[in-house]
């Protein structure tokens, strides 16, 4: 992976205006929070990503699991994959969408085929949409570690909508 931080800003956490939003194609608000020209969801401070990249229908996002993702067993929890791996799914379901459209997760399914521990290194989560309907999308992703080796994978069922601009009242 190339060290990018020198070449993007520091990672600020927030949520996007929904003007802001709409007024973006789903790649283009994709690649605008991966560049950190627009602000990481919150729940990504969990896993801190880093290299991520965004084509249409496809996203890789890179993370390195530590020992604060421990579940009382002492491995990496599962919600630490789960975040991924729904991450990955979901946002490239949204690189397929048009300006003022977006998804929401339906269902998603996980399997956990490997652990994790803070040995484990950079992991690599890639998800791919496999159709992107008028009403619904379906994706996959993949959790691999610098061996190639799968550590999990997963499906998701999106509900794709459009999204409404905020009224000036609020």
């Amino acid at each position: 992976m190339g060290d990018d931080k020198a070449d993007k800003p520091a990672a600020k956490y927030g949520v996007v205006p929904i003007e802001l939003i709409t007024s973006m194609s789903g790649l283009d608000f994709v690649r605008g929070i991966f560049a950190r020209q627009l602000p990481e969801p919150p729940i990504m401070q969990t896993v801190e990503p880093f290299d991520c990249t965004a084509e249409p229908g496809i996203v890789v996002i890179h993370s390195v699991p530590g020992l604060r993702h421990y579940n009382p067993i002492g491995s990496v929890h599962g919600g630490y994959a789960a975040i991924l791996l729904d991450s990955a799914m979901g946002l490239a379901v949204q690189t397929t969408l048009p300006a003022g459209t977006g998804y929401t997760t339906l269902e998603f399914k996980i399997s956990f085929v490997r652990g994790m521990s803070e040995a484990s290194g950079t992991i690599r989560t890639e998800g791919r949409v496999l159709n992107a309907g008028r009403r619904v999308a379906t994706a996959e992703a993949r959790i691999t570690d610098t061996k190639g080796r799968l550590l999990a994978h997963a499906t998701t069922t999106c509900l794709v909508f459009g999204i409404e601009k905020a009224s000036p009242e609020g």
